[in-house]
C-alpha cells in the first residue's frame, strides 16, 4: 500500500509537469529502504507511462510549444546518456548527497524567486 501511495503522489506531481522524481526518489529511499541508484532506476521506469499520459493531456490542452521541442529533446537525450553513465559511476552516498543538494537548490530558488505574472 505504501508503494501505491508513493506512486500516486509522484504521478500527481509528474502530471503537473514538476517531475515526479522529486517525490518518488526520496520517498523510496527514506520510506522503503531502497538504494538511491535503484530508486533512480525505478523513477525512470515509472516516468515513461506517467509522461505519456501527461503529454497526451497537455497536448489536448494546447500546452506544447513545438517550436522549441526538437532542440530540447536533443539536449535532453544527450544529457540522459551522460547522466545515466555518471550515476552508475558515482558512489551511493555521494549520489544521494548530490541529489539532495540539487533538491535543496531548487527549493531555495522557488522560495525566493520573484513572481513572474
Amino acid at each position: 500500500m505504501k508503494l501505491i501511495l508513493i506512486g500516486l503522489f509522484s504521478g500527481i506531481i509528474s502530471g503537473m509537469g514538476i517531475g515526479g522524481g522529486v517525490i518518488l526518489i526520496p520517498s523510496l529511499v527514506l520510506l522503503s529502504n531502497i538504494e538511491q541508484i535503484q530508486a533512480q532506476g525505478i523513477n525512470l521506469v515509472v516516468f515513461i507511462p506517467s509522461a505519456v499520459i501527461a503529454l497526451i493531456t497537455h497536448n489536448k490542452e494546447g500546452n506544447l510549444d513545438s517550436k522549441h521541442n526538437k532542440k530540447i529533446i536533443i539536449g535532453g537525450l544527450t544529457g540522459a546518456i551522460i547522466g545515466s553513465l555518471l550515476a552508475t559511476q558515482i558512489e551511493e552516498n555521494n549520489l544521494r548527497s548530490y541529489f539532495g543538494i540539487f533538491l535543496l537548490g531548487v527549493g531555495i530558488y522557488e522560495l525566493f524567486k520573484k513572481n513572474r505574472s
